[in-house]
């Protein structure tokens, strides 16, 4: 049985909006993605009880992952009278939201117009993995289909628009607008009148041309002007007067709005479906210093495909079919995957990460020289960071293994430039999106996390693509993070991990054997560049340190055994995540399977209400660490953990984009800490990313 809630009486939860009860399905997330195909293009419903109200889509405004309004609003004419659908508007009734649901690109929601019509509605941002031209474009969908419910034929008109607040993180900024049509395609395109390349205010851009799209038929009137002229036209008349505001102003200054009507005619059983679609273009996307002593700005992808920001919005308004067929196949393959590995509260959580993951990345560079740029959204905003990659690349590997290779570009071209003075791997390349790296040396220090998680990755993807050429390119760096491991990995000094917000610790078993599997890595990467001499090196080495990583890290005497949190400590214990990357890479049994089995039998005991806390020292969690435990696990404990993964995602009060870190026991954010939209969701699909 997968989940499945039906919110009753949500008023008296989520606050004064009455609605009628609507059924979601397969979950009611903390925040239901609309419009997420980049870390600009971010668009969210706020849904838990923390702040959302509930997963209705009439009277709320949908939120970029910073909460700030991404002005979307709806009406429906029914008859002469309206209602509102979409946002939070003043003016109408709201309709009825009866159903909501997602998949891994769509989120659909079934509303009740006065018992006299159904809208299906549905919100999709496409994901193509393979596909890097429609990759590259930062546009998404969204259908409206209207029908009649009860057998009568209605007078129906639609309406929606979009503000201004897209355009920028500040509000007192001038924004500028324009509309026309272009390949049947009709569109409102605004922008920053100063734009200021490769900067944000507010992790939104200062820089790109947004487009909100229609089809360009009969029956369609548009308007720009203030939001209560432009909306109140179409409650009150049903049409729009095709006229342009042109008074360009800031985005809080009578809150410019861009709007189109639909006049749908008569309509009856048969569905009346309108397209929508709302993107940014940016013609430099990043800057990087990597080749030469300079920044380098690399242009968004979509310039290697099409010659202008017209001719790319109007290939994406009219390529919906080829989209939505793509979309599904996606959304078929995630379904079938996840049911077959681990049942319906597994795909609960995977289809609910994939936008997420993909949402955080700028394609960027050419089509024969890609470069793919990751934002480590919520936490810091840095750019390109190692072990922000790291727990994401399960799904980068299910979907695409060379979209790693283009992630990891970067980092190589940066460090292999001699723009990094120290020996280990760099932890990040700067703040988004500006990756001007470290000349000094002063990044975050995450030493021996990040060695390990380059090598890893490396070797990952390599055993994918089997592109062994990639290995020699890179491999006098690789063979100084080895080295690097070779000193440290057995016995890690005080220092930070990936998990930093928890502190700096010695000795921290998880991250020894991290450094560990690291050299064993190095060993298959040196026989694989015929490097001989190297690989029976880094082999026995990795042995060696595993042997004795066991005595040091294994509270064998303890009932029931477990891996300490760190050497010595044997009341402690933490997720053992690290082990994961044995099985990814298809070590078998240089980790012995003592050890996996000693975890899984242990962590159903000091399980929570919603999970496995992270190590001793807090009761939180993070859900890519436990996915990445419960892939290696046995069938019982891998069903416990996703259980309780799956159940806190129906009934979390967090409000924000899925975050990856919550209390385990009340399944709110911890203190002080509230991570969301980020793309260490990716890791959920770890155990489809196994060999």
């Amino acid at each position: 049985m997968g989940l499945r809630s039906v919110l009753a009486g949500v008023a008296l939860f989520y606050g004064s909006l009455v609605h009628a009860a609507s059924s979601f399905s397969p979950a009611r997330p903390p925040a239901i993605p609309l419009a997420v195909k980049g870390p600009y293009l971010n668009s969210w419903l706020d849904v838990g009880s923390d702040g959302g109200n509930g997963g209705y889509l009439a009277g709320e405004w949908p939120k970029f992952w910073t909460q700030q309004i991404t002005g979307w609003a709806g009406f429906i004419r029914v008859d002469g009278k309206a209602y509102n659908w979409l946002g939070a508007p003043p003016g109408a009734d709201l309709v009825d939201q009866t159903d909501f649901s997602y998949t891994s690109t769509r989120s659909t929601f079934v509303m009740n117009v006065g018992g006299k019509v159904e809208m299906n509605i549905t919100f999709l941002s496409p994901v193509t993995p393979s596909d890097l031209r429609r990759q590259s474009l930062v546009f998404s969908y969204l259908e409206v289909g209207v029908h009649s419910l009860d057998g009568a034929s209605h007078d129906v008109q639609l309406y929606a628009d979009v503000s201004a607040e897209w355009a920028s993180g500040d509000l007192n900024a001038i924004v500028q607008w324009d509309y026309n049509s272009a390949d049947g395609v009709a569109y409102h395109q605004f922008e920053r009148q100063s734009q200021q390349p490769i900067s944000e205010t507010n992790q939104l851009p200062n820089w790109g041309t947004w487009f909100w799209s229609t089809k360009d038929v009969n029956g369609l009137s548009w308007q720009s002007g203030a939001d209560t002229d432009v909306r109140g036209a179409f409650i009150n008349n049903g049409v729009l007067p095709n006229t342009k505001d042109t008074n360009f102003r800031a985005v809080q200054d009578s809150w410019p709005v861009f709007g189109f009507a639909n006049d749908l005619g008569s309509v009856g059983s048969a569905s009346v479906s309108t397209l929508y679609s709302i993107g940014i273009t940016q013609d430099g996307a990043i800057n990087l210093l990597g080749e030469g002593s300079d920044l380098t700005t690399y242009p968004a992808l979509w310039n290697s495909y099409f010659g202008s920001a017209v001719d790319a919005m109007t290939f994406f308004y009219n390529d919906y079919d080829e989209a939505s067929r793509l979309s599904t196949d996606l959304d078929n393959k995630v379904a079938s995957d996840s049911l077959a590995a681990a049942g319906q509260n597994y795909l609960t959580l995977t289809s609910l990460s994939v936008r997420q993951t993909f949402g955080a990345l700028q394609f960027t560079g050419t089509d024969s020289d890609p470069l793919v740029f990751l934002k480590e959204i919520s936490s810091n905003s840095d750019i390109q960071t190692v072990d922000v990659i790291f727990p994401a690349i399960p799904l980068i590997l299910y979907t695409n293994p060379a979209i790693l290779n283009y992630l990891l570009k970067p980092l190589f071209l940066n460090q292999e430039n001699g723009h990094y003075p120290n020996t280990n791997a760099i932890h990040d390349l700067g703040t988004f999106p500006v990756a001007k790296g470290y000349p000094d040396g002063s990044d975050e220090p995450m030493p021996l996390e990040e060695c390990g998680n380059m090598i890893i990755m490396v070797l990952a993807y390599a055993q994918r693509t089997n592109d062994n050429d990639y290995l020699n390119q890179h491999y006098p760096i690789l063979k100084q993070w080895a080295g690097y491991l070779v000193d440290e990995a057995l016995i890690p000094a005080d220092q930070i991990s990936t998990d930093d917000f928890a502190g700096s610790l010695a000795n921290q078993t998880n991250l020894g054997l991290k450094g560990i599997i690291g050299l064993r890595a190095m060993s298959e990467i040196a026989e694989r560049t015929g490097n001989t001499d190297d690989a029976s090196s880094y082999g026995d080495t990795a042995t060696s340190y595993i042997s004795q990583w066991q005595g040091f890290g294994l509270n064998t005497a303890a009932n029931p055994p477990h891996a300490t949190l760190s050497y010595g400590d044997g009341d402690s214990h933490g997720l053992l995540y690290n082990l994961y990357a044995n099985s990814l890479l298809n070590f078998g049994d240089f980790v012995p399977s003592s050890v996996y089995d000693m975890q899984s039998n242990f962590y159903p005991t000091v399980a929570l209400a919603y999970g496995v806390p992270l190590d001793t020292r807090h009761t939180y969690t993070k859900t890519d660490w436990m996915l990445w435990c419960a892939a290696i696990a046995g069938t019982d404990t891998q069903d416990t953990i996703i259980r309780l993964v799956a159940g806190w995602i129906d009934s979390t009060p967090t409000n924000k984009p899925l975050t990856d870190l919550y209390d385990a026991q009340t399944g709110d954010y911890p203190g002080g800490l509230q991570f969301t939209a980020r793309p260490v969701a990716g890791g959920h699909f770890a155990l489809l990313a196994l060999p």
